[in-house]
């Protein structure tokens, strides 16, 4: 059985992969085991060295790799090249703490001589990774770099639309001498990824997907005791103070709407303005909008491609009807973006007034170049429209004052709250949702304790 990539560049297929059978998953996880066996053994100085090589391969061939991920998910090129820094920058990061993050801990008590006592951090096992499309690598390194250099070993099943992504760590990992099996690929239906799920020596599972998907890999797992790390849905707000240096916000806000055609996880996906800079605000903005060149993503100057499927413009689109119809209104004339053609992944940009929160395009995630911008009077407004939503992922203000930001993140039910910035990610700082943006956490020192459990030594020493 195969499954034919369809590139969105052209809606020609792209390449060509096999797709293993329930006996060839079985094979994979036995392998994976029998692996884990061997790599936990390993000092985690070696492990280091061996990512660290791993990097380094990896982003050797960074202009052909991005070439191909223009090819398979349509971000324009001269965007790709930054999803390779930015896998090395967060897989660096984790092997420069790895260290001191996975260290016993030693518990000193005066009180009680004659003992000694510790906690050592046990890798888990093999590590199922299920990632998605929009950051193929990203999304991946999250994962698979903290659990091998915790001592798991690792099966990476990458989205039906970037599968070559997943042979292309793979590539690395040999390049870099990591021991065989260490690290694995699978494309399978869904059917044999729900079973591998269930297989019993499948220890922690990590997904990157929709909520429908979540609970899907939820529901699988529940089978056994073990836990799963999901990073599901968002719908992440900006909220735009009064006091905003407004030609800076907007610079950024435009950016963290639109890049990848809106297709991020954490997207800025709806604004609330101050009602003392709104118009200004939104004047800018459309301003800005406008500049996007919508085009053939090979091309140097297209600075906004397609979106990864025909359907998924559809959808968008369709959102963009519905809110116009309960009174929305677009200011942008897609006339200005002449590659935009319905019943193709080619979409402008577009921004939407007179929204408000019985429209399903502040609601309901979109994952789309589409933005709803609404006006609000005062800081308890926006808490309270930030905080009505069933996601949870990220969420941010723009202000120069560094009190009431904190003051109103405290409010803000959000994984990770941002200042005078969006739609990033710093490997320094744990990456969690809440809500139905998902459970568990990676990146940070917190996120090697999602792929190791604590096993308690009590040692009691005899002296004669």
């Amino acid at each position: 059985m195969s499954h034919v990539v369809i590139s969105p560049i052209d809606n020609k297929p792209f390449a060509t992969i096999n797709l293993a059978t329930g006996e060839q998953v079985t094979e994979t996880i036995e392998r994976s085991k029998k692996a884990f066996l061997l790599w936990k053994k390993v000092p985690i100085e070696e492990r280091v060295r061996v990512v660290s090589k791993f990097i380094e391969a990896f982003v050797d061939k960074k202009d052909e790799i991005a070439e191909e991920l223009t090819r398979q998910m349509g971000r324009p090129i001269r965007y790709a090249g930054g999803e390779i820094d930015g896998t090395a920058e967060r897989a660096r990061y984790m092997m420069s703490i790895a260290e001191e993050s996975l260290k016993d801990v030693e518990i000193e008590d005066s009180d009680k001589p004659g003992f000694r006592r510790f906690i050592r951090k046990e890798p888990l096992g093999p590590i199922l990774i299920i990632a998605a499309w929009n950051y193929p690598y990203l999304i991946s390194v999250n994962g698979v770099v903290p659990a091998i250099l915790a001592g798991n070993t690792v099966i990476l099943k990458q989205s039906s639309q970037t599968p070559l992504c997943a042979q292309r760590f793979a590539d690395a990992f040999k390049e870099a001498g990591l021991i065989e099996n260490v690290f694995q690929i699978l494309h399978a239906p869904h059917s044999e990824i729900e079973k591998a799920i269930k297989h019993p020596d499948i220890a922690y599972v990590n997904f990157t997907g929709s909520v429908e998907g979540g609970r899907e890999i939820q529901k699988a797992a529940s089978s056994k005791f073990i836990a799963t790390g999901l990073e599901l849905g968002g719908k992440d707000p900006a909220y735009v103070r009064s006091d905003a240096d407004l030609d800076y916000t907007v610079e950024q806000l435009v950016d963290g709407s639109f890049f990848n055609s809106g297709q991020c996880c954490c997207a800025i996906e709806r604004i609330y303005v101050h009602e003392q800079v709104y118009d200004q605000f939104v004047n800018k903005f459309v301003e800005s909008t406008k500049q996007y060149k919508l085009g053939f993503p090979l091309k140097h100057e297209t600075t906004l491609g397609p979106m990864v499927r025909t359907k998924a413009a559809e959808f968008v689109r369709d959102q963009i009807e519905n809110a116009v119809k309960q009174g929305a209104k677009p200011l942008i004339d897609v006339s200005l973006f002449p590659e935009d053609k319905k019943n193709t992944p080619y979409m402008a940009p577009q921004v939407l007034v007179n929204v408000n929160h019985s429209m399903k395009i502040m609601t309901e995630e979109s994952f789309g170049p589409v933005i709803g911008i609404m006006k609000v009077s005062s800081d308890e407004e926006a808490i309270q429209l930030m905080n009505d939503s069933e996601f949870g992922l990220t969420a941010s203000i723009w202000t120069k004052d560094e009190d009431a930001a904190v003051k109103i993140g405290n409010e803000i039910d959000t994984g990770t709250w941002f200042m005078n910035r969006c739609d990033y990610l710093d490997p320094a700082l744990a990456w969690v949702g809440v809500k139905n943006s998902g459970r568990g956490c990676t990146l940070s020192k917190f996120g090697f304790d999602y792929l190791t459990r604590p096993k308690s030594f009590h040692l009691k020493l005899i002296t004669k």
